[in-house]
């Protein structure tokens, strides 16, 4: 099931079949973006609810034209800064999109991924691929081959193997208001680097019970275990029989830390791996430090949040 044949993933994805896939961010649920009831296949796979619209991954650029039909300037800067990469731009769809990749919206989010397994896949075929995280609906996104194969290996045909994602959070989400681009959701590129590419302040709608883009419910990316957070700086009073710390520096007494080496790239890179360990070991309520809320602690904090939130 896991393989390294890029041929076969090619051919799978001809054939409407469903693909696990690497990207930088995290491991894709891939299928033909333009087929109908491949993209149906996701949803059922996932059982994802169909309100929810996905990403759809493009190999170049000149694809857009033909995907999009119109391209606002901050959307023309942002990719010559950060494509290829962790941003996804929502922008106005043409028809040739269907609507079950946009859940009915009127814009798609589009992404062209940066790592290069997952480049020369898209190169090669003459369709972009939706492509959400290649996870049961609202559990943790997997980083690896492996995670994929845990998870949904009786839903796709094969699981590309493209190793460990590098950045392990998924794409920064960037809608536009009036020509003005508004952040959607935090994630591998951060608010800063974004307000300075578009030389300005930079809003965030980061939250919707109804998602104008992908992963915005409030409720997401949670492991099966109660999370409870913590600011950054804080530690619980008391641990609890069961109960598990993680901080975000070394701790003496924690079960683990975000970020062994206080880089919060590292943080990023080792979060969703984490919360599937924890889920692994027996117990109650878990506490989780926070990253510092800057750069790419934002997005940290943001998963945490999702994963911490009970409807």
């Amino acid at each position: 099931m896991i393989s390294s044949d890029l041929h076969e993933a090619i051919r799978l994805l001809r054939a409407g079949q469903l693909v696990g896939i690497p990207t930088e961010t995290v491991y894709g649920l891939a299928a033909n973006a333009l087929d109908p009831l491949a993209v149906a296949r996701i949803f059922e796979a996932k059982n994802r609810p169909a309100f929810d619209p996905l990403i759809v991954h493009v190999g170049q650029r000149a694809e857009l034209p033909y995907l999009v039909t119109s391209i606002p300037d901050e959307a023309q800067v942002l990719m010559d800064a950060f494509w290829p990469g962790p941003l996804t731009l929502v922008l106005p769809k043409s028809d040739i999109i269907p609507d079950i990749v946009t859940s009915g919206l009127p814009h798609v989010a589009l992404r062209m991924p940066k790592h290069p397994l997952a480049q020369r896949l898209l190169q090669s075929l003459p369709f972009p691929l939706a492509a959400p995280s290649a996870n049961p609906f609202g559990y943790v996104s997997p980083t690896t081959a492996q995670h994929v194969m845990d998870q949904l290996a009786s839903k796709v045909s094969c699981i590309l193997d493209g190793g460990p994602c590098q950045v392990g959070l998924e794409s920064t989400v960037i809608g536009f208001a009036d020509g003005r681009a508004v952040i959607l959701r935090q994630g591998g590129v951060s608010q800063e680097d974004i307000e300075s590419a578009v030389g300005r302040p930079v809003s965030s709608q980061t939250s919707q019970s109804r998602p104008a883009a992908p992963g915005q419910l409030d409720s997401h990316y949670a492991p099966h275990r109660t999370i409870q957070l913590l600011e950054h700086g804080g530690r619980p009073t008391k641990l609890a029989l069961g109960e598990t710390w993680i901080s975000y520096l070394p701790k003496p007494d924690a079960f683990e830390a975000l970020a062994p080496d206080g880089q919060v790239a590292t943080a990023a890179h080792r979060l969703f791996s984490l919360l599937r360990k924890i889920d692994q070991q027996p117990g109650g309520v878990v506490w989780i430090e926070k990253a510092p809320e800057s750069g790419l602690g934002r997005a940290v904090n943001d998963r945490l949040m999702r994963a911490a939130h009970r409807a």
